[in-house]
């Protein structure tokens, strides 16, 4: 349906005290994410008859508060002297929109997908995500039967998800009431230098995943579908694989076996899943808890058609899986680095183009564990939390729901011809 949305304001919200003012040095990491904001939709359900019920007054005043220790939130994206990309941190403002929609929020929630649509309806908007572009933006809309969604558009360039959603557990602890400290107990990290290259540079290994070889051809069409994963089908799966195998492995060897049998992909020939991996434990010495950057780093996991399809299923294609993310250790993360580094030398380290993702491959990003359904900012905790939008055909999110005995979803974005048959393989294991 469609969803008329009118702005009603929109500020800059600037730290509340004074902050740091410099130039932020970005990673190799954060330079190659993808250069434009990550968008989420968090929806909040009416609640029983109140006052205040999401007041804009009272979240721009806690954003305030959250934006001294995340201050590099309230710049804008910029570059160095040598033309490298670096967040200018100058205090500017994060930028707060505050609007109303004539949906209800079951209308649109209740059979949640993302879309183009929801992106522009619920989530500020900006030309290009490249310099001199806000490196934050949020948006409350009101909708017509009570309820809110809040819309937070955080630029890839700056955070990963882990660090995103820190600071949201921040914000809206402080719109709780609650103390920096107590919001807050274990401050951010900006600092980005123990992820510095090495000199000279030492590649020991080979990183497909970041070559522009790899993300090459023409962009596809694509439907997002979303796939619930209920505790006894994700029991179901985990039993066929190696005593403890972890949800994501299990769920991704599913996905990537739906995809090679809906795509009709050729047995004897390579298909590559593209996983991501939290390195901040596994680097030497490791990162602060709450290292606030991009510590994600992206690998490939290659094997023939017949073996994603062969039996036993899925655990080959599980096993797969963890030995690919156990494989990345310090060593590993530096090799990437350092690999990065002389792309950038070579003038073609550029930012991940998600939309052209080969036809032969999946790239799964887990957000399991992650502290999404903490935010509540005074009026009990989100409902729903999901992107916004999918971008590039053969993504894919596996996310939790609010509560652990209700499973998992799974969002996909799919080449419209072979939805039917993904979907047919999906539910008939």
């Amino acid at each position: 349906m469609e969803t008329k949305v009118e702005l009603q304001e929109s500020t800059l919200v600037a730290p509340s005290e004074q902050t740091p003012r410099h130039g932020l040095w970005l990673s190799n990491f954060d330079v190659t994410a993808a250069r434009t904001h990550t968008a989420l939709v968090y929806y909040y359900p009416a609640p029983a008859p109140t006052t205040g019920f999401f007041s804009p007054d009272r979240l721009r005043a806690a954003l305030a508060k959250a934006l001294v220790p995340f201050y590099p939130l309230a710049g804008r994206l910029g570059r160095d002297e040598a033309g490298r990309l670096q967040v200018d941190c100058h205090g500017e403002g994060a930028l707060f929109v505050v609007a109303t929609a004539d949906c209800a929020g079951e209308d649109i929630f209740g059979n949640f997908v993302p879309s183009p649509k929801i992106r522009q309806a619920f989530v500020p908007v900006v030309p290009s995500g490249e310099p001199p572009c806000v490196m934050s933006m949020f948006q409350v809309t009101f909708l017509k039967c009570g309820g809110v969604v809040l819309g937070t558009a955080i630029h890839h360039a700056l955070m990963d998800g882990i660090a995103a959603f820190h600071f949201i557990q921040t914000w809206s602890g402080l719109a709780r009431g609650l103390s920096l400290s107590e919001a807050c107990p274990s401050p951010p990290s900006h600092d980005r230098t123990p992820l510095r290259g090495r000199s000279p540079p030492h590649v020991d290994f080979d990183h497909l995943a970041y070559s522009s070889a790899y993300l090459t051809g023409p962009t596809r069409p694509s439907n997002t579908i979303v796939y619930s994963v209920s505790p006894k089908l994700l029991a179901d799966l985990k039993s066929r694989c190696a005593p403890g195998v972890s949800t994501y492995g299990a769920v991704t060897a599913h996905l990537w076996r739906c995809m090679c049998v809906a795509r009709g992909l050729a047995p004897g020939s390579d298909t590559r899943l593209r996983v991501t991996v939290n390195v901040r434990h596994r680097v030497q010495p490791p990162l602060p808890r709450h290292f606030s950057g991009n510590a994600i780093l992206r690998d490939l996991v290659t094997v023939k058609v017949a073996d994603v399809l062969a039996q036993p299923y899925p655990g080959y294609v599980a096993d797969a899986v963890r030995k690919s993310l156990d494989g990345v250790n310090d060593a590993h993360v530096r090799s990437v680095i350092d690999y990065l580094g002389i792309e950038s030398e070579n003038g073609t380290l550029e930012a991940t183009p998600w939309q052209l993702l080969p036809e032969s491959n999946l790239w799964v990003t887990g957000w399991l564990g992650l502290p999404m359904y903490d935010a509540d900012f005074g009026w009990g905790t989100p409902r729903l939390v999901a992107p916004a939008q999918m971008f590039g055909t053969g993504m894919a999110y596996v996310m939790q729901r609010p509560h652990k005995d209700d499973g998992i979803v799974v969002f996909v974005a799919l080449e419209p011809e072979y939805a039917q048959s993904f979907e047919d393989v999906f539910y008939n294991q």
